[in-house]
This record gives structure tokens, C-alpha cells and sequence, in this order.
């Protein structure tokens, strides 16, 4: 049959150009990520035995971990509801455990994760437009807030940290950090000048740290420029997302520093928290999902700088990244069905002449 279409070369697909590229592109990543993954895996399986060891916490601790890292993750429910300006919770919490799992166990991190939420979210009612702009805004916040707090234990750290008093202290460590944090989030959203003086300030040092490469222009622009696309988003309510995004970091921060007090660690709280902010920048790597192996390799060196027995610090880092990495995977899972179902009655009910609103 000359005239069958399996015997006609035009007939036959091609794979263009673009699908090439993206053929290529995803292999050398999931190559990229096997090859680190190798590299770290036996920094991992000293990590996992020492699995059993957890029983030393005691289930109260391990409670008190898990409410603190809800608390966590309830701040950035907030704070990603005031940004998309929903009417509803359900789909900004099915979305983001939804999205966060995925990022974990794909390689892409962050990205990854907020292009998987976008599509929940979209499918939920809500205008593409407002899901860019407001996790844009989310991103640029909660990150912010991040790389802000070493500000605080620098200092602390300069003139020589007190390792002797204890983890207690990091209790009026994170107190003060919530306050500093609040304080400095509110003069940058409301005033230019700060934040032009940090920019020119970082793009001076990086000019004359890296002379040879083409000079670094616009920085300060560029962050006012953020600043303003934060502030359109979230209008008057910005305080209220201050609140939610330091609120995010320090629930967080307080689930480690639980470990290490349930472990009777003695250690120096100014350094932890750069231990934490360290391992929460590592996991914002892209080459391994949710920055595996970088975030334990990292999080158990820092917290043997900061006074930690290498022990204590491998438990630790396990405990931490059982609450924080792990045991929301389970429910990301579960929230995708539930999505599913809600936004299956919502279709239902607008089909049928109901109401369905934006961000239901």
C-alpha cells in the first residue's frame, strides 16, 4: 500500500528543535543531580543510622518539633493568602504542601515547587496574573527576611559568643530577631533611602572584589524596584506579612534549636542561627531536590562550629530534617486529591448555576 500513511516519510513525527533542547536540557539536570547525590550519598547513610537514636528526643519533643514547624508552615499560608488576596484557605494550603513535596523529590527546588502551586492555584479560580505577582512577592519577602537575620548574631559572634549560657538564650535570640526583623522590614517597606545605601553598599564591594568582570550597575534600583512590587501586592496589609513571613523563619529556627535543648546540648546561639541560616540557604540549591545532602553536609558542619559534638550535631541535623523535610512529604501527597475533589465541586456547582469564587 504505497499510498499508507506508515509508508510516507512526511507522515512519520519529527522531534524539532525545541524538543531536542528539552531532551538535552532534562537529562544533563537529572545527570547533574545522580552525580551530587553519589558524591553526598555517604555523608547520608552516616546520617540515616543514626535513625535509631531519635528514641533519645522522647515523644514530647518530637511533638513540640512538629507544632512549632506547623506553625511554620501556617505563617506562610498566611502570608501567600494576603498576597494572592484568596478568599479561601483551602486551596493556598493544598497548593503549597502540594508544591512543596513536589519540589523535594524533583530536581528544580524552588521553581519546581512554585510552578507546580501555580497550576493548583490557577486551577482553583484564581487570575494567572495575581498567582505571578503574589508568590513574586512571597519569594522576594520570606527571602529577604532570610538573608536579614545574620544581622543580628554578628555581632554576638564579633564579640566573642557565650557558649556557656546556654541554648536558652536562643529563646531571647529569636525574640529579638522577631522584633529586629519587624523593625528593619518596616523601615525598608516604608523608605527608599536604607535600602539604596545596602544596594550601593553591596554593589561597591562586588566591584572591587571582582575588578576584572563587568561592573555591577543598578543594584539599588533593582531593589526599590522589588521593594515596590511587594508593597503593590500586599497594600495596607503588609505589616500583617511581615508578621507571617518572620513568623515563617523563626517557628522554623525554633524547631532546631528544640532539638538541640532536648538533646542537653551546650552550644552558642548566635552561631546555630548562622548554622541555620546556612543549611536554609543550601536547601535553596537546585541541583538535588529540596537541596539533599547539601542541607545535612552543611547543617552538621555548622553546628560543630558553633560548639556542637559531632554526635549531637549528626542527630540533630537528622531530627531537624525529619520534621522540617520529610514529614510534610506525606501530606503534600494527600493534598492533591483533596484539591482535586474541592475543585471538582466548585466546577460542579458553577455548571449547575452556583457561585464559584475566586480563590474557593
Amino acid at each position: 500500500m504505497s499510498g499508507a500513511a506508515g509508508d510516507d516519510p512526511e507522515a512519520v513525527p519529527r522531534i524539532g528543535p525545541f524538543e531536542r533542547r528539552q531532551v538535552v536540557r532534562r537529562s544533563l539536570i537529572l545527570a547533574v543531580t545522580g552525580f551530587f547525590l553519589y558524591l553526598l550519598a555517604p555523608g547520608l547513610v552516616e546520617l540515616f543510622s543514626s535513625w535509631p537514636q531519635l528514641r533519645e528526643l522522647g515523644i514530647g519533643w518530637l511533638l513540640l518539633m512538629f507544632a512549632l514547624e506547623v506553625g511554620s508552615f501556617a505563617s506562610l499560608w498566611l502570608l501567600q493568602k494576603l498576597a494572592l488576596q484568596a478568599s479561601r484557605w483551602l486551596p493556598i494550603i493544598t497548593s503549597q504542601l502540594a508544591g512543596n513535596a513536589f519540589g523535594r523529590v524533583v530536581p528544580g527546588g524552588g521553581a519546581a515547587a512554585g510552578a507546580f502551586q501555580y497550576r493548583m492555584l490557577r486551577d482553583a479560580g484564581i487570575p494567572p496574573g495575581s498567582i505571578a505577582t503574589g508568590l513574586t512577592a512571597v519569594q522576594l519577602l520570606t527571602f529577604g527576611t532570610l538573608v536579614a537575620l545574620p544581622v543580628l548574631a554578628v555581632p554576638a559572634v564579633l564579640n566573642g559568643a557565650d557558649v556557656a549560657d546556654g541554648l536558652v538564650r536562643g529563646l531571647w535570640i529569636g525574640l529579638g530577631a522577631f522584633i529586629f526583623l519587624f523593625v528593619l522590614g518596616a523601615v525598608v517597606l516604608s523608605t527608599e533611602r536604607p535600602l539604596r545605601a545596602v544596594g550601593r553598599l553591596v554593589e561597591a564591594v562586588r566591584n572591587r572584589l571582582l575588578p576584572r568582570r563587568e561592573p555591577l550597575r543598578g543594584l539599588p534600583d533593582t531593589l526599590v524596584e522589588e521593594r515596590d512590587l511587594i508593597r503593590s501586592v500586599l497594600g495596607s496589609r503588609w505589616w500583617e506579612a511581615l508578621l507571617a513571613s518572620i513568623g515563617k523563619w523563626m517557628f522554623d529556627f525554633a524547631v532546631l534549636l528544640a532539638v538541640l535543648l532536648a538533646l542537653g546540648v551546650d552550644a552558642s546561639p548566635p552561631l546555630v542561627l548562622l548554622a541555620y541560616v546556612t543549611a536554609s540557604l543550601l536547601g535553596m540549591i537546585p541541583i538535588t531536590p529540596g537541596g539533599l545532602g547539601f542541607v545535612e553536609a552543611g547543617l552538621t558542619a555548622t553546628l560543630a562550629l558553633a560548639g556542637v559534638g559531632a554526635a549531637d550535631a549528626i542527630l540533630a541535623t537528622l531530627a531537624y530534617r525529619l520534621v522540617s523535610f520529610w514529614l510534610p512529604l506525606p501530606f503534600g501527597a494527600l493534598a492533591i486529591p483533596l484539591h482535586r475533589r474541592k475543585i471538582a465541586r466548585h466546577d460542579t456547582a458553577s455548571a449547575s448555576g452556583g457561585p464559584r469564587t475566586s480563590g474557593s
